[in-house]
């Protein structure tokens, strides 16, 4: 296993216990590989790195039942490739990601899924951002950003962030804190 894959694979380990993951949960990734490999994002594609980044953090989320969503490049705007089983029903678009329109790490998901498919859109329970690829719009309305130890895959940055349900109610509400 390679430094990238260890490091891919620590930062999956530690989101799913700071996160509190559980089985069916959806982590969206969006990942720069040109990041990863010390160049400007979208600037150098890396499909070697993108391919051991994903095989690692693919490896660690599907052991714990946890599902990927790939956020692909802003040249698709963002979409994101997703196993079918894992938002039955989502509106799906036609596309098939490639290394310059979607980007390595989104054309890996595609090919490694049991049945990918890409939507527009989804709202994940908690995220890792590989080179600061702005996975925000994927997550659920209340995100919390996490404090990885795992700062860096390759050269690029990490961030990471989990959801929580809103809290409603003022002063004199009282809230469950498995949810917090």
């Amino acid at each position: 296993m390679g430094i990238l894959a260890i490091e891919a694979a620590n930062a999956a380990r530690e989101l799913i216990a700071v996160a509190r993951l559980k089985r069916n949960d959806i982590v969206v990734i969006g990942c720069s590989s040109s990041e990863i490999s010390g160049v400007s994002i979208g600037k150098g594609s890396d499909f070697e790195a993108a391919r051991e980044v994903f095989d690692a953090l693919y490896a660690v989320f599907r052991e714990s039942g946890i599902y990927i969503a790939a956020q692909c490049c802003e040249h698709l705007n963002r979409a994101i490739v997703v196993e079918k089983d894992a938002v039955p029903g989502i509106p799906v678009v036609n596309v098939v990601p490639a290394i310059k329109a979607g980007g390595s790490f989104a054309v890996c998901a595609y090919r490694s899924f049991e049945n990918p498919v890409v939507t527009e859109g989804i709202k994940a329970d908690a995220g890792i951002d590989i080179g600061g690829t702005l996975i925000g719009m994927h997550l659920k309305e209340v995100a919390v950003p996490l404090r990885l130890t795992v700062k860096y895959i390759g050269k690029a940055s990490v961030s990471a962030a989990r959801t929580r349900p809103k809290f409603i109610g003022g002063q004199r509400a009282l809230y469950d804190p498995e949810l917090m």
